[in-house]
């Protein structure tokens, strides 16, 4: 519990620190992300206000979850894991894909930044490459970081072959990255969020360390590799996303951008598949999932019938159309959000007790 408090810490000074000098430095270049305006029959909620506002946040989240991982190492002196690693990995390389669309977003003032194809070509790279070094690396009990088994709330009987399993993986990990970068259009809402899910995480990976087969000999116990280090990193995570919830609250200071909407989506979906705890993504990371099937429902519906579902998809728009203020929206979606994380946290435990 001690690294999972250093990590938590160093994390959030990190990102208090570093959020400000990179608002600064942006605000003074520049740096504003494009605001999509109403034209052409198109309307969109008025975000005017928000034009001006510096963009490329999610670097400051990295540096900060980067800090709070090998900080803690170094102030431990505790030998780095593959798993921890590749985590960085993900999220590092998704956030380069991200740093490439908030580019064009930045500085060519194209508001849709990267084309759909070129940032799932580019996510697929970071997530194959991911997927496939997960089942290497063995530690001292010959545990690999992932298992090739699809997963609930521990490994079920459904193993994939290697194919398979990188297209799973691939599909986790593209799934909960969009549905990050979908949910982060108002003040705070993906970061709250995000924050959340990598509490959740905190809880899960610390008790697997508690009943690990390693300690525990049990029919309950979990297999899973390094969960210490995977505490590590999602403290660090949940707590570089509660420093920068600060800036990024409404009125936002700074927006987080795909560098981080990408970065945090791939954090959450490396835990899951790390925790063995897959298929219980759709409520660790509830709001995410809301968010992404609005926009399919959305899209689906006008292309079937001609017809909208929503005002505005993603769904947090439709109720700024309906008139409901930003703050109110944002508060009560993190409620569901802590609804549907609570709910999880419910099955693992309750699934424990049980065994």
């Amino acid at each position: 519990m001690r690294l999972v408090v250093i990590a938590g810490t160093i994390a959030t000074i990190v990102s208090l620190i570093s959020t400000p000098i990179l608002i600064r430095f942006l605000a003074r270049h520049g740096y504003a992300q494009a605001i999509r305006a109403s034209a052409d029959g198109l309307h969109y909620p008025d975000h005017e206000a928000k034009r001006g506002t510096p963009s490329m946040g999610g670097v400051a989240i990295l540096i900060a979850v980067l800090s709070g991982y090998f900080g803690t190492h170094l102030l431990v002196w505790r030998p780095m894991t593959a798993s921890g690693l590749l985590i960085l990995f993900l999220m590092v390389g998704l956030g380069l894909v991200g740093v490439a669309d908030d580019y064009l977003k930045i500085f060519q003032q194209r508001s849709t930044g990267l084309r759909a194809r070129t940032k799932l070509v580019g996510q697929a790279v970071v997530a194959l490459a991911f997927a496939f070094m997960s089942v290497q690396f063995p530690n001292a009990d010959g545990l690999t970081p992932a298992s090739m088994a699809v997963s609930f709330l521990r490994d079920t009987s459904l193993v994939l072959p290697m194919a398979v399993f990188l297209v799973w993986v691939w599909f986790l990990i593209t799934a909960t990255t969009n549905g990050v970068n979908l949910t982060d259009g108002l003040d705070g809402l993906a970061t709250g969020a995000a924050t959340m899910s990598f509490l959740a995480y905190v809880l899960i990976t610390v008790w697997q360390y508690g009943q690990s087969c390693s300690l525990v000999a049990s029919e309950s116990c979990y297999p899973t590799a390094n969960p210490i280090d995977l505490s590590i990193i999602a403290a660090a995570c949940a707590g570089a996303t509660f420093g920068f919830l600060w800036f990024n609250t409404a009125p936002a200071r700074i927006f987080m951008g795909d560098t981080g909407s990408l970065a945090l989506g791939g954090g959450i979906a490396g835990l899951a598949v790390f925790t063995e705890t897959e298929l219980l993504l759709p409520l660790t990371a509830g709001l995410f999932l809301i968010t992404a099937l609005s926009v399919i429902l959305q899209v689906g519906s006008f292309k079937l019938t001609g017809r909208r579902v929503f005002r505005m998809a993603p769904l947090h728009h439709h109720f700024e159309m309906l008139g409901w203020p930003e703050i109110q929206i944002v508060v009560r979606f993190w409620i569901i959000q802590g609804l549907c994380i609570g709910a999880g946290l419910a099955l693992f435990y309750a699934e424990w007790v049980r065994s």
